[in-house]
């Protein structure tokens, strides 16, 4: 794709193409970008770039508190930001459309979406922003299919196809062996002024997005709030309910048991060796050491679907 990318870049003369090759360089790319006062920033890559630049973008102050939108072209192995902002297909078709938006105007492609802030809450530590994160079982199958099943090469539908087949394998027939996902680890999660939720976990969903999995939505939470949770209990009828109701597009609008959905502003999550996944990048809670979402204020992004 890069070689394309290049050409297309280098025959329009208003777009300012800057590659980086570690997500330690993305800091000065941000720097020089700020100098050309850009419309739109364009990120191309997957969730974890995205996720990398995001954080780089809001904390960096190299806009002076007002960064231009930002588009994500659909790149990588995951990009559900960009499925969200309505990028889906060829990157370059994608970055032809933020082109048209931004020579007509942007202004009515502007949308709102605040961030997860996650830290271990000690004052003074940097956050790391993104805005999905994954965890209990769901961690554990993204880790799979990431150094199980990617390697083998297969395309991208087909190994998630694999992962969810050994999910389901392991949770339905008990099945539990080495070459499979390794059962969820016990943890708490506690959302602010709302109680707590122990025990082992299936999946664990947090996210600013307006799509979740398989396009369901928090949207009949009891709560408001800007960060949208679902938990859904490791036993195998309520990953099932889950997910009937995900492909018929019902989660979240009636209760269903073993399946939770809260809206907040601050989310605990504990454990011993819990992993969860903020965009890609992996975090741990451990004993004593918690991890904390909490929310942003709103960035701007650009919305490529009409």
């Amino acid at each position: 794709m890069l070689p394309r990318m290049r050409s297309f870049c280098a025959s329009h003369g208003d777009i300012f193409h800057y590659e980086v090759e570690t997500v330690e360089q993305i800091g000065e790319a941000l720097r020089t970008i700020a100098r050309i006062n850009p419309k739109v920033l364009v990120v191309n890559g997957g969730d974890g770039t995205v996720q990398a630049a995001l954080t780089e973008l809001y904390l960096g102050d190299h806009f002076g508190g007002s960064p231009p939108p930002v588009a994500v072209l659909p790149n990588g192995k995951t990009n559900l930001i960009a499925l969200d902002l309505g990028a889906v297909g060829d990157p370059i078709a994608a970055l032809e459309r933020v082109l048209d938006i931004a020579r007509s105007g942007i202004e009515e492609h502007v949308v709102v979406r605040e961030l997860i802030a996650l830290s271990d809450g000690a004052d003074g530590s940097r956050p790391v922003l993104g805005m999905f994160l994954g965890g209990a079982g769901l961690a554990d199958t993204i880790l799979y299919c990431r150094n199980k099943i990617y390697p083998l090469g297969l395309p991208n539908g087909i190994s998630h196809l694999l992962t969810a087949i050994a999910v389901l394998a392991t949770l339905i027939l008990g099945i539990r062996t080495r070459f499979l996902p390794p059962a969820a680890r016990p943890m708490k999660v506690s959302m602010m002024r709302q109680g707590q939720i122990d025990g082992r976990f299936s999946l664990l969903i947090v996210t600013t997005l307006h799509k979740l999995l398989l396009g369901s939505s928090t949207a009949g939470a009891s709560t408001s709030g800007p960060l949208q949770m679902m938990v859904v209990e490791q036993r195998p009828l309520p990953l099932l309910r889950a997910l009937f109701a995900g492909v018929f597009g019902r989660v979240g609008r009636a209760q269903m048991d073993g399946v939770h959905f809260e809206r907040g502003d601050e989310i605990r999550i504990e454990g011993e060796r819990s992993s969860v996944i903020l965009d890609g990048e992996i975090f741990q809670a451990d004993a004593g050491k918690p991890i904390i979402l909490k929310t942003t204020a709103p960035v701007p992004f650009l919305q490529l679907a009409a």
